[in-house]
């Protein structure tokens, strides 16, 4: 039985998440070669697989090169073999395997797969989305957090908590880990499809910095802004972000 493209993205984000903690743990590659060597392993069985499955389909990925022929399709599979290279090659728990399908330019169907905590959350299975933190809790990144959400946090009495990569961010909110994650550091495509698909199928607010929708399959693949946060807390950031630009 043909799996639907819910089902397929899951399935690729799972079993991409196999090969690289296969590839980390076979204690074969120097620890300075393998975000490399994981990313270039993992992208070859999803493009390969996507390929396979639907042939017809678009293809964008990080790591191949785009040759255009996405931009005339309707449908396009947007994938990011490790999202967040630096922490897979660190041993960390905070990376990702992001599988989306962009429709007409809308992240409608996405797996965001976190293999170093054993989860794939996907839009076909929303959650139950738990409590609100007190304080509030906004994700920033543990290298180097934008100014205007560490700025937006201090004025919402938000905590910060350090992560590394888009997806595993984007997740925090979903799994209760944090409140809201803002961006405005510049991203591309690949980094945000899957974690926005499976955000809004979790009834999350999903938006650029000013309001407005993320919009995919662009021939600049370049992302500015993202915030993803609950919807009672949309309003008051977007507030605060606007201020902070007058």
């Amino acid at each position: 039985m043909a799996l639907s493209d819910a089902e397929l993205a899951a399935s690729l984000a799972e079993h991409a998440g196999r090969i690289l903690l296969a590839v980390r743990d076979s204690g074969l590659i120097a620890a300075k070669a393998l975000g490399k060597a994981g990313d270039q392993t993992a992208n070859q069985f999803l493009i390969h697989a996507i390929r396979e499955q639907r042939p017809d389909d678009g293809l964008l990925s990080e790591e191949s090169q785009c040759d255009g022929s996405r931009l005339v399709k309707s449908r396009v599979w947007i994938i990011d073999p490790v999202d967040g290279t630096r922490e897979y090659g660190e041993e960390r728990t905070d990376w990702a395997v992001h599988v989306a399908l962009a429709v007409d330019g809308k992240p409608e169907i996405g797996a965001v797969a976190l293999p170093g905590l054993g989860e794939v959350l996907r839009t076909d299975q929303p959650r139950m989305l738990p409590a609100a933190g007190t304080p509030l809790r906004m994700v920033v990144s543990r290298t180097r957090p934008a100014a205007e959400a560490v700025t937006v946090a201090e004025k919402l009495g938000a905590q910060l908590v350090p992560m590394g990569s888009a997806g595993a961010k984007a997740m925090a909110v979903i799994r209760g880990d944090a409140d809201i994650y803002l961006h405005s550091g510049g991203q591309y495509e690949w980094d945000s499809c899957a974690p926005a698909a499976v955000a809004l199928a979790h009834g999350l607010h999903v938006s650029r910095i000013d309001g407005s929708a993320l919009v995919y399959n662009q021939q600049d693949v370049y992302m500015p802004d993202l915030l993803i946060c609950r919807k009672e807390h949309a309003q008051p950031v977007l507030d605060l972000v606007t201020e902070l630009a007058a």
